[in-house]
């Protein structure tokens, strides 16, 4: 085994590295025994909230949400203070014991994803569109903030 010197934001967390490794563990204990651990379980519906792209064209800001499952009517969009919130709740299609289940891997409840805007945000034109279960939400550039090219003569 190699041994690595330790830096701060190398890409190598050793946090991790024993998270993995105790999900590793958890996961082998698991297949062996007949299912997935209490813990992984209850991990995966405590951490929940939606996949998020985020980009920019000359004119906006755009940020995409996977929100698959989810009505529109259970989603919410807010902005204060500079900061774009998506709430929303991703609720079961109806109440199934327990006990039925083999696996349970899909993640239900309410999330909450803040996003610190720029100041060069139009906040009065800020759009949303849902389709498919992508949330997309337009954030148009005030004029200070567009890229204006500038020539250049040569003399």
């Amino acid at each position: 085994m190699a041994i690595l010197r330790w830096k701060p934001y190398s890409g190598w967390d050793p946090f991790k590295e024993a998270l993995d490794m105790h999900n590793r563990i958890d996961q082998l204990f698991g297949a062996r025994f007949g299912g997935s651990s209490a813990a992984e379980e209850e991990s995966l519906q405590e951490a929940w909230y939606p996949s998020v792209d985020i980009h920019e064209d000359k004119n906006n800001l755009i940020i995409k949400a996977e929100l698959p499952g989810i009505k529109k009517e259970d989603v919410s969009l807010e902005i204060k203070d500079n900061v774009l919130t998506i709430k929303g709740e991703r609720k079961r299609d109806e109440e199934i014991k327990r006990e039925n289940y083999h696996r349970i891997e899909r993640v239900y409840g309410s999330f909450s994803r803040s996003f610190t805007l720029p100041d060069a945000v139009k906040e009065d034109k800020v759009t949303a569109g849902y389709k498919d279960g992508i949330l997309e939400i337009t954030l148009p550039k005030a004029e200070k903030a567009q890229t204006k090219a500038i020539p250049i003569t040569v003399e």
